[in-house]
């Protein structure tokens, strides 16, 4: 699948702005889901997380890493308990990667395919998740299984890192389903509106609860628990500026 001139999508984007933001925040304003966060200050991580190495024999073409990032690095995840869900956590993760829109919140945020095939999810994919305002994620797949998929964030995008979303079954509640991230604002700008002042924050909470809601309905069960939201916050990172 070829790219989409980039300024026909530009266009497209800027004329959705004020419908899109008035929309996030009515919806932000009325959100009924329980929400527990935690924020902590941690050191440097152990080692090289995960979530911050990359796979061999993908591409690093465009590919915007912690180490070019501003400002603290912060680990966050997003998670949820699924009780009496219809489906697998292998079926459900299937059903995300075919369309990363079904469980998102397509009025302020919607995945837009640019490279690869329509109905399926393979490495080096990518996507523009397009939301309301200067907040487009240009991202490439750079890892994909069964249970779960991995991006990495390109050129372009507001946070310089690595995001998971994985699902996995539960004894106790049916299936868990998870976004992890380790990532830094790309610019001194984005980390201004991101840490200084929490409202690019608060727009990407909001998308990923959004996303975790949609998750559910997908899977025909029900939320228990609420949405559980942990930070952690590394001020002195030493892998960039």
């Amino acid at each position: 699948m070829a790219r989409r001139p980039a300024l026909s999508r530009r266009l497209l984007t800027t004329a959705s702005w004020p419908l899109g933001i008035g929309l996030t925040s009515w919806d932000y304003m009325w959100r009924s889901t329980p929400m527990h966060r935690r924020e902590t200050v941690t050191g440097p991580p152990a080692g090289n997380p995960t979530l911050l190495g990359f796979p061999a024999g993908v591409s690093r073409e465009e590919v915007q890493g912690a180490d070019r990032g501003h400002g603290p690095l912060f680990h966050r995840r997003y998670r949820t308990d699924i009780r009496d869900p219809r489906i697998s956590d292998k079926e459900l993760m299937a059903m995300v990667k075919s369309d990363p829109n079904r469980p998102a919140p397509t009025t302020f945020a919607r995945f837009q395919k640019v490279l690869g095939g329509e109905g399926t999810m393979a490495l080096g994919d990518e996507y523009v998740v397009r939301m309301p305002g200067p907040w487009d994620g240009p991202v490439r797949v750079i890892d994909v299984g069964e249970r779960f998929f991995r991006f990495a964030t390109l050129d372009g995008h507001l946070e310089a890192g690595q995001i998971e979303f994985r699902a996995a079954a539960r004894e106790e509640s049916g299936l868990r389903f998870e976004i992890e991230s380790w990532a830094r604002s790309s610019t001194w700008l984005s980390n201004l509106l991101y840490h200084n002042l929490r409202m690019a924050k608060e727009i990407q909470a909001h998308m990923w609860i959004s996303f975790l809601e949609g998750v559910v309905a997908l899977s025909g069960g029900r939320m228990t628990g609420g949405v559980d939201m942990e930070t952690e916050r590394v001020e002195d990172f030493s892998g960039g500026r």
